[in-house]
């Protein structure tokens, strides 16, 4: 199975408009298991980086609007929702970055789907989130377009931004647990009979350098 490649370039500010311009473009249109949820709504964006953080944006246009968490920390996969999942190739454990539709998040480390560890709040907090929906909202099959870009500090994911290595290993999802049309799309494939993000196994490589 061939594993994605991609160039992360560096940017000197973290803005919207400067990651549109100068973003690396990413497309998450895999549909990993069409047999059991082949709904695909049409989901791309961009990824850059600045010398202290990883900034990544969603557009996402398809059936349904669905967030139900308003506070970091809840069922975030449930909802409209972007992830991306982050490794340093040094290191065992990964970071789970759940974000839903109105930015409200979810960020978790470990080496597995059974041994995550939620972050404090004040460290979810330190990541910045752009999102012009408006939480809560639950719109079934109506098709919806809506965008979301967040700002990661290196430092939250246990990364020195004066040591960065040279690439990190990782994915990035949409997903909608329990939207009325559930979906699960990846960047990078994945080999599994059934639904499961949490596979490093089959992480991509985004390249800092």
């Amino acid at each position: 199975m061939v594993k994605n490649i991609l160039r992360v370039p560096l940017l000197e500010q973290a803005d919207e408009k400067t990651l549109e311009l100068g973003g690396a473009r990413f497309d998450v249109s895999t549909v990993n298991w069409p047999e059991e949820f082949p709904y695909a709504p049409i989901c791309a964006g961009r990824m850059a980086r600045t010398a202290d953080s990883l900034l990544v944006s969603w557009r996402v246009s398809g059936l349904d609007l669905t967030v139900r968490n308003t506070e970091d920390g809840g069922t975030i996969w449930e909802d409209s929702c972007c992830e991306i999942f982050l490794q340093d190739p040094g290191c065992d454990k990964y970071y789970n970055i759940e974000v839903n539709a109105a930015g409200v998040l979810l960020v978790g480390c470990g080496t597995g789907r059974g041994d995550r560890v939620l972050l404090p709040p004040q460290e979810m907090a330190r990541i910045k989130r752009f999102a012009q929906v408006k939480a809560p909202v639950d719109i079934a099959d109506q098709l919806c377009t809506w965008s979301l870009t967040v700002c990661i500090p290196f430092e939250v994911i246990g990364l020195d931004p004066a040591h960065l290595p040279e690439h990190l290993l990782g994915n990035i999802y949409k997903c909608g647990d329990k939207t009325a049309h559930p979906h699960f799309l990846s960047w990078s494939a994945i080999d599994t009979p059934h639904p499961d993000f949490h596979r490093p196994e089959f992480f991509g490589t985004f390249q800092l350098r």
